[in-house]
């Protein structure tokens, strides 16, 4: 079980060598530190965790480190998740929840232009608020999560967007069966975008999310039904 210290009763020690500042009369006692239960000893060291694999990736992190900074022992730690790697599982699949629910849920309107500009938002706030979370997903992960890579959670928005794509496919006579590619390509540019945006911040969150909604819109209302190359390339 972890243990916190706690001062105990100091009666009798006032007369002690050594412990300074405690005369009589004048003695001050420490404050007392606060227990605090496993379910909260647990969300500290996902914090903790959380901050230091954004700084530092899961390599350069210690157990040693998180415990130090959460001012526990190294047992505490494997106590709550067997490891850097437990701790490192749970962190990921929480942002990568996160991230998912928030953008489902953003999906409301009926528009299709508005749709893309609903998901492209969710995703830019995403990084804007969760910003430790981001760097953590778009780190290669050594570490198998229930919820996947960051490659899988991108695919999994994707599907949410196919769908949307299919019905317009259809209305635009193009084959449904392609809105899979197209999903994946429109998601994907966002994502990477996002990656880059979180380095410069510039321009601000809502002329980049105009500036990628123009994008892939005017590039859907131009869409050929049948692409083709252009260059020496055939194949």
């Amino acid at each position: 079980m972890e243990s916190v210290a706690t001062d105990s009763d100091t009666s009798g020690e006032k007369d002690r060598p050594g412990r300074a500042g405690r005369s009589s009369g004048t003695g001050t006692r420490r404050p007392r530190r606060v227990r605090m239960t496993g379910k909260e000893r647990r969300e500290q060291l996902l914090d903790i965790g959380r901050t230091l694999f954004a700084e530092r990736g899961f390599e350069g992190t210690s157990v040693e480190e998180i415990a130090a900074k959460a001012g526990v022992s190294k047992p505490v730690v494997y106590e709550h998740f067997g490891g850097k790697e437990g701790l490192y599982a749970v962190v990921v699949d929480r942002e990568m929840r996160r991230m998912l629910d928030m953008v489902t849920t953003s999906l409301t309107a009926g528009h299709p232009r508005e749709l893309c500009e609903q998901a492209t938002f969710a995703l830019l706030d995403y990084i804007e608020e969760y910003t430790d979370g981001f760097r953590i997903l778009v780190r290669d992960s050594p570490v198998a999560q229930s919820t996947g890579t960051f490659a899988s959670l991108i695919s999994d928005i994707a599907t949410q967007v196919e769908d949307i794509l299919g019905l317009e496919f259809k209305a635009r006579g193009f084959d449904p069966k392609l809105a899979p590619l197209y999903a994946q390509a429109l998601v994907g540019m966002v994502a990477l975008t996002g990656q880059w945006w979180l380095d410069v911040r510039k321009p601000k969150k809502a002329e980049v999310a105009a500036h990628l909604v123009n994008l892939a819109w005017h590039g859907l209302d131009g869409l050929e039904p049948k692409p083709r190359l252009i260059g020496h390339r055939k194949s």
